[in-house]
């Protein structure tokens, strides 16, 4: 009789083949075969590529479920498109179905993770391959929400806080602008009360080394973003929607400096899960079930992301109107429209005042006028 359990699998189809097995060791077979098929599942079941993935959204900004891929370009106008704003070109996606006209979400929240492929969210509402994973920004969908809503309260914040970055727009400025950017105000925040070092399990994670600080820092962002929409909730419950483009990178110089199989990517990669999981419940609470929140994993992006880089404390004068430099306002996509309605009503008012003028002059007041017609009339009477 041969034991499974020391038995390899071309000794288990012999066996079976001369009919020397016992039903017990048939058994032990079939547990053995259904545990490496088990195995095997995992192993491809595990191997995913670039994924969008919609952590929350309200009940009327309806995403189906399938295996539709998006273009990394086609973000941005998906952004839009669920805060209910147009864009310039259709979006056949069928991701997203049309919602209701009057409906808005109060808020968007894009959260860009750079370095893995996959994030264990079960928590969502759906998921799907990123294709062509080129660098984009919210840029365009910042301006129509500054545009619109430039007398209210909006909060538009995009922030990478491992290249230092951080844009503000709109007068909720002041809110924010006590979020560490710099690796001198992240290490000072680290060392503080209520800091995210204090909460979480870091096993393999270091407090001293950089690479372990930047992604330690990337979570005490998050935190502190919820904690100061806790503290000021009137941001939240504003009738203009707000926009949040936080990119974090940590987990890619994790992976570049340890590797992408060592305990200590394999311990970040799961604290940002659980972390991204419980910001993106908090956001949807402090924004009455109404906000959506993304979340773009990338292993990495096929160029390089650049833009225009502005200090935090520039950050009240991009709100100010009454600029000391005098500066105009940046071109809108939508300025050729307004400008085509515009010009063309006045030349159609131009030639109806014409045709209309022309008319009156050459006019005969006998004939054209029932006014004096019944003048006329009431003089012969008399």
């Amino acid at each position: 009789m041969i034991l499974c359990d020391a038995a390899s699998p071309g000794q288990l189809i012999s066996a079976v083949s001369r009919g020397t097995m016992s039903p017990t060791d048939c058994g032990r077979m079939e547990a053995v075969f259904s545990a490496a098929f088990f195995i095997c599942f995992l192993v491809t079941g595990s191997v995913h590529g670039d994924s969008l993935t919609i952590l929350q959204a309200p009940d009327f900004v309806s995403f189906q479920k399938g295996d539709w891929p998006i273009s990394g370009e086609n973000i941005p106008d998906l952004v839009a498109l669920t805060m209910g704003f147009s864009v310039k070109e259709d979006l056949s996606w069928p991701g997203l179905q049309a919602g209701p006209l009057f409906s808005r979400p109060r808020a968007n929240v894009l959260l860009v993770v750079r370095g893995v492929n996959n994030l264990n969210l079960p928590k969502s509402v759906a998921s799907y391959p990123l294709e062509n994973p080129v660098p984009f920004t919210l840029d365009s969908v910042a301006e129509t929400v500054h545009s619109l809503f430039s007398e209210d309260t909006p909060v538009v914040l995009q922030l990478a806080p491992s290249e230092e970055r951080l844009y503000m727009l709109g007068k909720a400025n002041a809110v924010f602008e006590d979020l560490p950017v710099t690796l001198q105000q992240i290490r000072a925040r680290l060392s503080q009360d209520g800091s995210v070092l204090t909460s979480l399990p870091l096993n393999s994670l270091s407090r001293n080394a950089e690479a372990d600080l930047l992604f330690l820092s990337e979570v005490q962002v998050l935190h502190d973003i919820t904690a100061l929409l806790q503290k000021h909730k009137h941001l939240a419950k504003d009738h203009s929607p707000d926009i949040y483009s936080l990119e974090l990178s940590g987990l890619e110089e994790l992976s570049r400096l340890y590797g992408p199989d060592s305990p200590q990517y394999r311990d970040a990669t799961a604290i940002l899960a659980t972390v991204l999981q419980k910001f993106g419940e908090e956001v949807y609470g402090l924004y009455g079930k109404s906000a959506v929140v993304e979340v773009v994993t990338v292993k990495t992006f096929e160029a390089p992301l650049t833009r225009k880089s502005r200090s935090i404390l520039e950050s009240r004068q991009i709100s100010n109107p009454g600029s000391p430099y005098n500066l105009a306002y940046k071109y809108n996509y939508e300025y050729a429209v307004v400008f085509n309605i515009v010009l063309w009503l006045m030349i159609a008012l131009a030639l109806a005042l014409v045709v209309i003028a022309y008319n009156l002059w050459n006019m005969d007041p006998g004939y054209d006028s029932i006014i004096y017609r019944m003048t006329n009339q009431k003089i012969r009477m008399d």
